[in-house]
């Protein structure tokens, strides 16, 4: 059996295998471990080969940003900015038609600038704005499926830390792709801001009749007590990047301090919630770790097979095309969505595709924001969308079904498809600020 072939058999029992239930990390492994013995015939020397490959793929300088910034989102959780966030941006948008709903993507959009993580996001808006707008005359449904549409946007405005995966597994320039990430992040919020209010206008059967009310007005002393912590550690982390004044390791840390001293001062970091924080920082890194390792020596196997520089041929042979291809990636992209989650993706997709794109001189920063839009749209997708399996565990209302909140979402997710389909027409739309 030729190495190309042993590849194929490798990518076809970890499909089996993940669809089986194993998690994928482990399935990636095995079937790396597995391909390598057979294409190298000892498995002494597999193992020796797979264990550099694991170690080359955290011995980076560049692997620190990943808990750095992974403790500034979780210190910025559990210091109660998501409910600041909230109150700002709901004063700021209680006037418009759908105010409430406008507020909950402005605030997810605040957020997900401090903290990158779309989960965390979905749980904290989850308990904020649900029963708020369900208060104010907001139908469950679409309550529900606000928060899981803005709550993807923590996935692509920086610091996100899908983006940061996908540099590790690409080592492509993190700054790079968190400066990419600004211009389809904002025009997915601005998509999110203007399709609730038509909504609102033209589908009140949708989104229920919200009353307007003074409540949630904040006096001009409030307002900067609120929103000064969460600007100034916008303005530390983001303006450091994108000034020059750090390195993305560098912003991490000093963001992680300063989510410190802004919990600290308002008094919402206890001893016992701190360590909560750092236990959680701990578990989360572990398995992002865990998740890169495997990825490494995944793509390590793939090399030595020849699968990618084969399915690259074909591609050259064939003449798909430059739109073929991507049309045909973020269909799979999307497909995976609905049965894997966010990372899963990325680890098997990114080291297939690296091999055929770069001979193509596809920008790999514009390809990174491309598959990052795909995968988001995956995270509102059944029967896996793991964000609103995130909502429901959060939710304390067995009345508001899985299935209502698929439905509240899917508006959310053609709006992403949309963004999507003008960032591969107008690439400038992410790589624009880079030049």
């Amino acid at each position: 059996m030729t190495p190309f072939e042993i590849g194929l058999f490798a990518l076809a029992g970890m499909g089996a295998l993940v669809l089986f239930g194993l998690y994928v990390p482990i399935a990636l492994m095995v079937c790396s471990f597995l391909g390598m013995w057979a294409i190298r015939g000892s498995p002494e020397l597999a193992a020796r080969m797979l264990g550099l490959a694991a170690n080359d793929a955290i011995a980076s300088y560049f692997f620190g940003v990943v808990p750095l910034f992974v403790l500034m989102g979780f210190i910025v959780s559990e210091a109660g900015l998501g409910r600041d966030a909230f109150d700002v941006a709901n004063a700021m948008f209680r006037r418009i038609k759908g105010g409430l709903g406008v507020g909950t993507v402005g605030a997810n959009a605040i957020f997900a600038a401090i903290t990158g993580i779309s989960i965390a996001s979905a749980a904290v808006f989850t308990k904020i704005a649900v029963p708020q707008m369900i208060r104010h005359g907001y139908k469950p449904r679409f309550a529900v499926g606000v928060v899981a549409g803005s709550s993807v946007l923590g996935m692509m405005i920086p610091p996100s830390l899908l983006l940061i995966l996908y540099g590790l597994l690409t080592e492509q320039s993190i700054g790079h792709l968190f400066i990419a990430g600004i211009g389809p992040g904002l025009l997915l919020a601005l998509f999110f801001g203007v399709g609730i209010v038509l909504m609102a206008i033209f589908a009140p059967g949708f989104v229920g009749r919200p009353e307007m009310s003074d409540e949630g007005a904040l006096s001009g002393q409030e307002l900067l007590a609120k929103g000064f912590p969460i600007t100034l550690l916008i303005a530390l982390v983001l303006g450091g990047i994108y000034g020059g004044a750090f390195t993305p390791v560098e912003a991490g840390a000093v963001g992680a301090i300063g989510a410190l001293v802004i919990g600290l001062v308002k008094g919402k970091l206890p001893p016992r919630a701190l360590l909560r924080v750092l236990i959680e920082t701990g578990l989360v890194t572990a398995a992002i770790c865990f998740l890169i390792i495997a990825a490494q020596m995944y793509s390590r196997m793939l090399a030595f097979s020849g699968v990618p520089a084969g399915f690259g041929a074909f591609v050259a042979s064939a003449d798909i095309g430059f739109w073929s291809l991507m049309l045909l990636y973020v269909l799979v992209v999307v497909g995976l969505g609905m049965i894997l989650d966010s990372s899963s993706i990325m680890l098997i997709l990114v080291p297939l595709m690296l091999p055929v794109v770069q001979p193509m001189g596809i920008d790999l920063i514009w390809f990174g924001i491309v598959t990052v839009l795909a995968v988001e749209i995956g995270l509102l997708t059944p029967p896996f969308g793991i964000s609103v399996y995130v909502i429901k565990s959060t939710l304390d209302d067995a009345a508001i079904t899985l299935g209502d909140i698929f439905r509240g979402a899917f508006p959310f997710a053609v709006m992403m498809a949309m963004v999507l389909a003008l960032v591969l027409a107008f690439p400038a739309i992410a790589t624009g600020l880079l030049r």
